[in-house]
């Protein structure tokens, strides 16, 4: 899909300036009905899928949807038909699950990737648009080697943490927190804060490797 050179900068590599993007108009996509299971639990044990209707053609699913892997785009293209959930332009998938309550905390693994952005969205998010550019997305994003957070184009470097193979994200909507943690201390290394107001989606970044999501665990103890 063709798309102005001014908004290919925005997301194809993280480290890159995105001051200078001119963005354009965006709008919430009206999504059919499909199943989506929506969590009002406080309990921290949030089980999820990766949402194949929502991938971007470069994204391929395994692991009985629980990973994905990206592909060179032009030479293994999903086999999912293009829909209005779908992610047009970024390398972006969700997961299925919709998060409208409650403290949850799940963990990724990382494998033969230098560029990745993992964190929440809305699920109504515009699909033109990359996590982390908007302020519909909220992530922990890494490239060039380095730790950063994002939100409606804006990114915060964040530091005391090197490339790590697995990390874990905890959301507490009430309290508008999402954390990065580092699972090894266990211990939370960044926090963004944030007044969450519609239902939420893990939402996933992928330039290069794979990500392996690892849900419905228990939120490790002295985390606050």
């Amino acid at each position: 899909m063709a798309m102005p050179v001014k908004a290919a900068r925005l997301c194809l590599l993280a480290g890159r300036s995105v001051a200078s993007l001119s963005v354009r108009h965006s709008r919430a996509v009206r999504l059919p009905e499909r199943r989506c299971y929506t969590s009002t639990s406080t309990s921290s044990n949030l089980q999820f899928r990766l949402d194949e209707r929502t991938a971007h053609s470069s994204l391929d699913l395994f692991k009985k949807d629980t990973a994905v892997i990206y592909r060179m785009l032009g030479l293994v293209l999903s086999r999912v038909q293009d829909n209005p959930e779908r992610f047009q332009d970024w390398a972006v998938v969700f997961g299925d699950e919709k998060i409208s309550g409650g403290r949850h905390y799940w963990e990724v693994t990382v494998k033969k990737s230098q560029e990745f952005r993992l964190g929440v969205a809305e699920a109504l998010m515009p699909r033109e648009d990359c996590v982390g550019t908007n302020s519909s997305s909220w992530v922990f994003g890494y490239a060039k080697r380095k730790w950063f957070a994002m939100h409606s184009n804006k990114i915060v470097p964040v530091t005391l943490v090197g490339k790590s193979d697995r990390i874990g994200i905890l959301l507490d909507y009430e309290a508008g927190l999402l954390a990065l943690v580092d699972i090894g201390k266990p211990s939370i290394i960044h926090t963004i804060r944030v007044q969450f107001k519609s239902p939420l989606c893990p939402a996933f970044g992928l330039w290069d490797g794979e990500l392996l999501t690892h849900s419905g665990l228990e939120e490790p103890e002295g985390l606050k």
